[in-house]
This record gives structure tokens, sequence and C-alpha cells, in this order.
């Protein structure tokens, strides 16, 4: 899966991408499938009619199809353009696949958002079972957004977030595949309450923020073969914000390529805020001429506005970092900067090995209240505490 963005700004972060693996159909289950042309609902595709009636009909239809695998079918060599509309389940069908052959494009003002609300462009909820796959393209033509986020004149000190391309809530067994997901207002797709393992595989993220942010509430990840830059990396966070307690776990990261990030694979706290992130690993990583390669910051005010120390901390521990290799712009190569009451516990280093992009130049490593244990490293992190 392929998702890009020219967005450079603070909101426009990306949570997770491609995820679970769609379920193996059951053997003497009906594999009756029945398929669904939004043009045969009165999609016009030509990317100036308002084709959001149109595919709430074809949407009504297979989803309430007796069917075992229910087709929605986006046909190829045409541009549908769709207001924000959600496409709710539950579903009739054991298996709801959108056939994404077209392409699909948001409003271009935020004007045409009125009378919706904003979080969202494309939502999907309490539909089991979707996939969704094709080699279309979803634009969320979201520029007007990005330096101004709010829908028409905002009162002074107002904090508007823009549009998610699209939203995923509640939909189980899940899996998205080949598309191109492009110029969302603020992330390229959000998944909430999503149960089941979830697997992020095989993607292409250029992007203005995190290319992969794992929230609070997130566990039994895992992520791999994604090619990542621009963008900030593949973080855990940011958690406790505003002292909430957050809880991160079961996190393994592999394989992936990060090219000049401003930050490589980070964990993210902010200061008074309770939980754990536990039980990460970030194996076979590969970056080139990343900046911050490796990074726990629990000191994290990304405006450095109003950063007031506490002494409450989310407690990160058994986090390991193996077989990372490539370059790095910043001298301070690995920083592993832990809470000072709560600290950070079990942080093992193996086989890392990160060197200047620039010949001559000097990277090292840096701790606080870090305890753990470091193996052939360079730079050495000899700063770790047992």
């Amino acid at each position: 899966m392929l998702l890009k963005s020219t967005a450079k700004f603070d909101i426009m972060e990306f949570f997770f991408t491609v995820l679970i693996i769609l379920s193996v159909i059951t053997p003497g289950l009906s594999s009756t499938t029945t398929s669904f042309n939004v043009l045969q609902y009165g999609a016009v595709g030509n990317g100036q009619t308002n084709d959001s009636p149109a595919f709430l009909k074809a949407w009504k239809a297979a989803c309430q199809s007796n069917s075992h695998i229910s087709r929605l079918i986006i046909p190829a060599k045409r541009t549908f353009l769709l207001k924000p509309t959600t496409f709710s389940g539950p579903c009739k069908s054991n298996y709801t696949y959108i056939q994404l052959s077209g392409n699909i494009i948001a409003p271009k003002t935020k004007s045409e958002y009125s009378g919706f609300h904003t979080n969202t462009w494309l939502g999907f909820s309490f539909v089991n079972g979707l996939a969704i796959s094709g080699k279309g393209t979803i634009d969320g033509r979201g520029s007007a957004w990005w330096q101004q986020p709010c829908v028409g004149n905002p009162l002074p000190g107002a904090t508007c977030r823009p549009p998610t391309a699209v939203t995923f809530n509640r939909c189980n067994r899940l899996q998205l595949k080949g598309y191109t997901s492009i110029n969302p207002a603020r992330s390229h797709m959000t998944l909430t309450s999503c149960k089941k393992d979830i697997q992020v595989l095989n993607s292409f993220i250029a992007t203005g923020d995190d290319c992969i942010a794992i929230s609070a509430g997130s566990s039994k990840i895992k992520i791999t073969g994604i090619t990542c830059g621009p963008g900030h990396g593949i973080s855990i966070g940011s958690l406790g914000t505003r002292g909430e307690t957050d809880i991160v776990e079961d996190v393994h990261v592999e394989n992936c390529t990060l090219t000049e990030t401003l930050t490589g694979v980070r964990i993210k706290t902010w200061q008074g805020g309770a939980g754990y992130a536990r039980r990460i690993t970030f194996e076979k990583i590969r970056f080139v001429r990343a900046n911050n390669p490796i990074i726990i910051d629990q000191f994290y005010c990304p405006h450095r506005s109003d950063c007031q120390n506490q002494t409450r901390a989310i407690k990160i521990s058994d986090v390991t970092y193996k077989g990372i290799v490539g370059t790095s712009l910043t001298d301070k190569a690995i920083n592993l900067s832990c809470d000072q009451n709560v600290g950070c516990s079990n942080i093992v280093l193996d086989h890392v090995y990160i060197t200047p992009s620039v010949p001559g130049q000097k990277v090292f490593s840096y701790c606080h209240n870090a305890h753990g244990i470091a193996t052939h490293t360079k730079p050495s992190v000899k700063c770790l505490l047992k």
C-alpha cells in the first residue's frame, strides 16, 4: 500500500495503516458472492457530481445482502467525488469486499464540509469482515486544511482538527491492501476499537508527521516491511497527554527502512501521565540519513510551551532494539531520556550499529535514568544503569 502526503505540519499525524489479515473462509459454508456496482445505483464518476447518495444506496444493498461475500465495485477509469460519508454496519453478509479500481476524491473546499461532522471524511463503523483492495486511489485533497484547520473564521484561541481521510470504528477482521492514499487533511486513516491481532505490512509511507503512530489502548501489533520517509518515523505515542492513564503493549516492529526521517523509532510520553508501555521490540531496522534514529522521550512537549515537571509518568519497560543498522544525521544517535522518578527498565540493545551520515563526524549515546543492557553497539551505550 502506498500512503503519501505533501503536508508538513504537526497535526498531519498518521495512525495505523494496513490491518488485519482477512480470515480464511470456513469450509462447508456457502461461497456465494453477489456484486454491487456503484454505477448501477446512480454514481456518475466524473469527479464533479456528488456520488455520495449513490454510494450509500450501493452500500445498503451490499450490506443487507445474505450472500456469504458481498462485493461493492468501484470501477476503474472513473473518479468519484464523495462528501463526508459514513458506511455503517452490521452487515448480513459474512464478508464485505470493496473492489477499489477507480479513484475517490474528497471535496476540494472546506465550505463543502459545512453541515457535516469534520472529524472524518469517510467512515466505516461496525462492519466485520471488511476488505478494501485494488489499484485505485483515495485522495483527501486536504491542502486547504493544512495552514488553517478550522471551517470558517475561528474564534481567538480555537483549536480545530481537520478530518481524517478514512476512519474504521469497531471493524474486526479488516484487511486493506493495494490501494494508494494521498493528501489527507490530517491522518490517512485511524482505527478505533478494532480488535484481533493487528498487522501492518509492506507499505510505502511518506507524510508530514509520524508514518505510523501507535496510540493509547493498543496491543498485539506487528509492523513489518514498511518503507517510511519523509516523515517522523514509527512512534509509540504520544502517551499520557493531559495526565491521562494510557497503555500500550506487545508491539513488534521488524524489517523496516526509514529514510531521512525527523525521528526513527520512538517512544514519546508526556510528563504527568500514568500507565505503561511494555514488551516493545524494534528488530532489523535500517536507517538512511535519519535524524534521532533511536529515541525514548519521556519529556515530550512538542511546542515547548507550558512544559511542567511532574512526579507521575508512564512506566516504560521491556523494550528491545536488535539488529539495527544505518546512518544518522544527528550526533545523538541513541537517546534514552527516561523519567527522573519512574525511569525505564529492562532496555536491551543488541547488535545496534549506527554511524554518522557525514564522514568525519561522530555519533554518541545518551541515557537518563534508563536501566538495561547493551551488547555489540556502535556507538557504545555505557550510560545504561543496571
